[in-house]
Parts: structure tokens; sequence; C-alpha cells
């Protein structure tokens, strides 16, 4: 089992990171370009494009999921089903998605806080992002696709084809034909077209079938990869929504330099937040498989290793980003005191990120055997905390209030998973008596 298991948890955690760094690279070029202003721009920017690639881990993950617990029943037809069926899905959801960020691209800007010349450059970026929702929604949904029909190694591969892309891309584009934000967003999209040909080509060689259902089972479909799909694009997109929370009250308690603070620290945790939602993905697929062939006994035993897996890569996250603390703002080419900043603020971040990992897997846990409420509860109950702690510290203690908001919300999120696990395992105990 443990081999099984790791080999489809490491490659399912590369691809993460390599997702994670993504935006690293767009940071990092457009930071050492434009500065504490490109910082923020790409900070407040961003948004757009994680709510597609959310979108896109949401509806793949679920139709992935279901495809995975059909081919354990043995239903061949319904399985290729659900697999033409998501990927309609997708394509359909990226169409309406750029109409829907192309247009108002400065509007949602400005809702976001971007003012000045910070909310011409995220608007740039954000308008780019928007035409190319199509390459990173299919390429984001297909990735578990691949990883669910044992790929899991290509599915890495593909991943770092797209990556490689827009290393390159970022380089040409941002630094010698300086195109700043657009070139960034450019660049990023190319790379996930890589990855979307990529995964096309897999499909391609295994003889994967297209075969849409009728059009009611269709419609049932789409139905229950949409309720499945909620809590994975939550899981994804829930930092991105504390970003948000964060850069509104920054903005109203510090300024611009407080949010590009938070832009670098945010860049490095949210690497971790994927390397721990790669933990619980990649266990996805055999979890949702021995569910569906109901074997207690091995669903309970993956768990544990899952658990134990995402303490490890956490306590080593937390040692290494701490003693590099001070090289963080650096990297993005932020100024003396922005970076100052970081070195002050990051291990506000870093603190409860045990508590974090435990909550990521346990609401993956939760949606790979289709309990679908609890994994809502978990996945939303952070912004919500976030939220709630901001309107309640920051009035108290000012700028100090908004960063501790995200560690005491995530602290409340962690008794909420410890209390929603336990009452699960002691309902299974009963059914098992």
């Amino acid at each position: 089992m443990n081999k099984k298991f790791f080999s489809y948890v490491i490659p399912s955690v590369l691809a993460f990171a390599l997702s994670g760094v993504y935006t690293i690279v767009d940071g990092f070029f457009v930071g050492q370009s434009l500065g504490d202003t490109g910082i923020a721009a790409i900070t407040i920017g961003y948004p757009v494009s994680a709510l597609i690639g959310a979108i896109g881990t949401g509806i793949g993950l679920s139709g992935a999921i279901r495809f995975t617990i059909l081919n354990a029943q043995g239903e061949d037809t319904k399985r290729q089903e659900c697999f033409s069926g998501t990927a309609l899905l997708m394509l359909l959801t990226s169409i309406v998605l750029t109409g829907l960020l192309f247009f108002p691209a400065e509007p949602i800007m400005r809702l976001l806080g971007a003012r000045g010349e910070i909310l011409k450059l995220s608007a740039e970026y954000a308008r780019v992002i928007a035409l190319g929702a199509v390459f990173q929604l299919l390429a984001t949904g297909f990735v578990p696709f691949i990883r669910n029909m044992g790929g899991a190694s290509f599915a890495m591969t593909a991943m770092i084809l797209g990556f490689a892309t827009n290393i390159f891309l970022d380089y040409e584009f941002v630094w010698l034909l300086s195109w700043g934000m657009e070139g960034a967003a450019l660049a990023t999209i190319i790379g996930q077209a890589v990855t979307m040909v990529a995964a096309i080509a897999y499909f391609i060689v295994k003889r994967v079938r297209a075969r849409l259902p009728a059009f009611k089972k269709l419609a049932d479909l789409w139905k229950n990869v949409l309720r499945v799909a909620v809590s994975p694009f939550g899981l994804t997109f829930s930092p991105i929504v504390t970003m948000l929370l964060m850069n509104r009250f920054l903005l109203l308690y510090g300024d611009e330099c407080a949010v590009a603070v938070y832009g670098c620290i945010g860049y490095i945790i949210s690497i971790i937040y994927l390397l721990l939602q790669g933990v619980g993905d990649g266990s996805q697929p055999l979890i949702s498989n021995y569910y569906g062939e109901k074997d207690a006994d091995a669903v309970k035993k993956t768990l544990g290793l899952t658990y134990k897996t995402a303490a490890v890569v956490t306590v080593i996250c937390m040692v290494g980003v701490f003693l590099a603390r001070s090289h963080v703002g650096v990297l993005f080419g932020a100024s003396a005191d922005t970076n100052a900043g970081v070195v002050r603020y990051l291990p506000y971040f870093l603190v409860p990120l045990l508590f974090l990992a435990y909550v990521r897997i346990t609401t993956s846990y939760f949606y790979a055997t289709e309990k679908t409420i609890l994994s809502y509860i978990l996945v939303y109950a952070e912004p919500v905390c976030t939220l709630l702690m901001l309107l309640i510290l920051p009035p108290m203690l000012e700028l100090t209030g908004v960063w501790l908001a995200v560690p005491t919300a995530q602290t409340i999120t962690f008794v909420t998973a410890l209390a929603a696990k336990r009452k699960t395992d002691a309902t299974a105990s009963k059914n098992r008596a």
C-alpha cells in the first residue's frame, strides 16, 4: 500500500507545487521589472487567474472522483459518459468565464481595492488571463482525470512542460520585450495551453472514448459534478478569498507597502497550501476507489498515511521558509521596507500550518468519499472566520489585528475539522457494530 500510495501522491504534490510556482514566476519577473507597484498589482489581479484555475480543478476533480467510483464498480459505459460530459461542462464554463471577466476587468479590479497605476496594471493582467480561460480551465480540469486514470507521473510531466514554457516566455515577454503585466499574463496562458495539449495527447494515446449521455442523463451528471465540485473549488480558491479580504483591510488600515508585504508572503504560503492539497488529492484516487469497493479498512489506512505525509511536508516547509524568510522579499524585487515587513509578519502565517494541514486532508477525504455537506463546512469555514476576525480584531489592534486575523481563523477551522472528523468516525464505528 505504501508503494502504491506514494506513486500517486509524489507526482500529485509536484504537480500542485508547479501550479503554485506559476504565480511566483510571474511575481518574480514583474517585481524585478516594476518593483512594489508591480507586486501589489499582480497580487490584486491574480485572483482572476486563481478563480479560473479553481473552477477547473473543482469541476475536473469532481468528475474524476465520480469516474473512479464508477470504474471501481465496473460501470464502463457510465465511466465514459462521465468523462465526456465533464469535459463538455468545462469547455462551456470557460467560454462563459471569458465573457464575465474580460469586459468588466477594470471595475472588478477597482472592487478589489486597486487604484491609480495599480488599477491600470492589474486590469491589463486580468484581461489577458480572461482571454485564455479555456486553456487554463481545461489544463487544470484534465489533470485530475489523468491522475485517476493511473497517469500521475504523466500529469506531473504535463505540468512541467507548461511551467517551463511559462518561465521561458516570462523572460522573453517581461524582461526582453518589456511587455510588463500583459507579458506575464500571456506567458501564463500559453504555458497552460501547453499543459492542455499534453493532456489531450494523453487521452488520444490511451484511446479514451468520447461518449456523451442523453440530455437528461447529461443534466443529472452536471448536477452531481457541480454539487461535489463546490468543495475542491472552495479548497483551491479559499486562500484567494482570504487574499482578497486581506488586501482590502491592509489598504484600509495600512498602505500599498502592506499589500506588497502580504503579496510576497502569499506567494510563498500559497505553495505550501498547494503542496498539502497535492497530498490530499494525490490520495483521492485510492480513497475513492476503496470507497467504491466498500473497503473501509483500506480507506482508513490510506487516510492515516495521508495525514502523516502531510505533517512531514508541513514541518519541512515551516522550517525551510522560516530560515529563508529574510530572502523572500528580495526574491520578488521588493524594497527594503517591504522585505523587513515580510521578515516580521511571515511567522504569523507559519505557526498555524499544522492545523491547516489537518483541515485540508480532512476536507479532501470528505469529498473523496462524497461527504459533501461536511466538506462544504470545512472549505468555507476559513474564509468566513477570516472575515469575522477582520471585522473584530483590527478595530482593537489596528494593523496588527489584520495580520492576526488569518492565524486565528485557521485555528478555529482546525477545531471545527477535528469535531467533524470525530463525528464521522463515531458514526462509522456505530454502523460497523
